[in-house]
């Protein structure tokens, strides 16, 4: 059986606000290759922190996180820099798009720092463009396009180093319920067609049919896991 893509063992993080909180409190999560796992509970369980530890965008107090075979606190700075250069793709929920960059610029972005020409990227950038329905519109600037538009664009942006994981956090948050659908099949069909894994934080509850697993969080700890339906259809 293969090795899990990413793996944490007892993670915990804290905050001090004239207390100890735990906002991640012993957190041990296992995800597959080709997985789409959703992370649901309410505000304050934990779920951002816990995506943030993921990718490597804080370090935890205690614990450890492994991905694709890598031990995160084995890490320096600059080499956890790279797992999210090369290993992570993050979607947020207000996009952070570059303003005076165009959709393809926007795209090309990430791999400005991987050694490809200027060509390679410019094709792999429009390729991804296509895919995500936006091959016509890949010279416009972000605030010529939808909210709907600009987070397929952030998913572009994503995929660009062919990340092992992508990390989203709220993506459907800022969008209308039939905007935030079609993000959610897009999603789906990266997964199904690309074998793409996903850990997708919401509060939506609707995108849970695209999911494998549901993982439910509640004041930092992992308190329900069940199938999403994928699952349920397979």
């Amino acid at each position: 059986m293969d090795e899990p893509i990413l793996r944490t063992v007892n993670l915990k993080k804290s905050f001090h606000l004239g207390q100890t909180i735990y906002a991640v409190n012993d957190v041990n999560l296992v995800v597959d290759r080709g997985e789409f796992i959703v992370l649901m509970g309410p505000s304050g369980s934990g779920k951002s922190t816990l995506l943030g530890l993921l990718g490597g965008l804080d370090r935890p107090q205690s614990g450890d996180v492994i991905l694709d075979g890598q031990r995160y606190s084995q890490l320096s700075e600059s080499g956890l820099a790279r797992i999210r250069r090369n290993k992570v793709g993050f979607v947020f929920q207000f996009f952070n798009l570059i303003a005076h960059f165009t959709a393809l610029e926007n795209v090309m972005l990430p791999m400005r720092f991987g050694g490809m020409s200027k060509k390679a990227m410019t094709e792999r950038a429009r390729e991804l463009l296509v895919q995500v329905g936006l091959g016509q519109r890949q010279d416009h600037k972000p605030l010529e396009l939808s909210g709907g538009e600009q987070q397929r664009v952030a998913i572009a942006r994503a995929l660009a180093n062919q990340p092992a994981i992508v990390l989203a956090d709220e993506p459907t948050g800022n969008l209308d319920s039939k905007t935030s659908s079609e993000i959610g099949e897009i999603f789906h069909r990266l997964n199904v067609e690309r074998g793409q894994t996903f850990v997708v934080v919401s509060h939506d509850p609707s995108i849970t049919r695209w999911a494998h697993r549901v993982v439910e969080m509640l004041d930092g700890r992992i308190t329900r896991v069940y199938d999403g339906g994928m699952a349920r259809e397979g």
